[in-house]
């Protein structure tokens, strides 16, 4: 049987005036994979995400989730149709408690036009929000103001803020940027295992090769705008044209083939 594709980009280019960010890219990622998009600075890879989540129209192509265009929706309609994201700085009210960032994260998945006659904080909602905090272990500060929760700690809170409308995929930027080499394979785990248990698939986006190598089942390497490489970890890392052009450094056989 077949793998199922649930996101497709067919000749996506994106162009800045006479820059072009993103060329010709042209991608299936199937239900279930996670895949980890490597690339040095301004490689192309977070314009491929902007793009995918409607934060940046393409100049030409196509967009498909789950067999339909997506093409011209704004960020609130993918997230709506089931494609959540987190950024590399968590997107957080601060003034805010954690609680109340889980509360408005669930009104704005769950329509369009959030109605003042309808209360935010709903037995229903509290629900859902304490079983993502239970899920992720940060219950503790669920009654925290966000600017007083650690570095740590708020990049799952972030990122159970997208799991919490239960989409079927997750894009992550950087997750583990700002957190310490102490604290990261642990978060990694703590995600890895949440989007496992529902089944969602993941993209992130990723520069430390200890953590992509470590937890991706597939690998895209972007260089000026391009897809230079796509395949298993061990094919892609151990590829002499991303060790010249992306990773800067050759990778150590054992260390390519982790995730294999």
């Amino acid at each position: 049987m077949s793998a199922t594709a649930i996101l497709e980009a067919h000749g996506l280019t994106r162009t800045f005036g006479a820059v072009v960010a993103a060329k010709d890219i042209n991608v299936r990622i199937n239900k279930g994979e996670i895949v980890g998009v490597i690339g040095s600075n301004g490689a192309g890879k977070t314009t491929f995400i902007n793009m995918v989540t409607g934060y940046l129209p393409p100049s030409s192509g196509d967009i498909r989730f789950d067999g339909h265009s997506i093409l011209g929706k704004q960020p609130r309609d993918i997230t709506r149709l089931g494609m959540a994201r987190s950024f590399q700085v968590a997107q957080l009210f601060p003034k805010l408690t954690v609680l109340e960032n889980a509360l408005v994260a669930l009104v704005t998945a769950e329509g369009p036009r959030p109605s003042l006659w309808r209360p935010l904080d709903t037995p229903e909602r509290r629900a859902r929000a304490d079983a993502i905090f239970t899920e992720f272990g940060v219950s503790a500060y669920r009654n925290a103001l966000v600017s007083a929760v650690p570095q740590g700690a708020r990049k799952l809170v972030d990122i159970a803020m997208a799991l919490v409308s239960r989409p079927r995929m997750l894009l992550l930027d950087e997750p583990t940027s700002g957190v310490s080499s102490e604290e990261k394979f642990a978060l990694m785990d703590t995600v890895m295992a949440v989007v496992r248990r529902h089944g969602v698939t993941v993209l992130f986006v990723e520069h430390d090769m200890e953590i992509v190598a470590r937890y991706v089942t597939r690998i895209m390497a972007f260089y000026n705008g391009e897809v230079i490489a796509d395949g298993p970890p061990r094919s892609v890392l151990g590829d002499a044209r991303v060790q010249e052009l992306v990773i800067g450094h050759r990778v150590a056989a054992d260390a390519a083939g982790a995730s294999a």
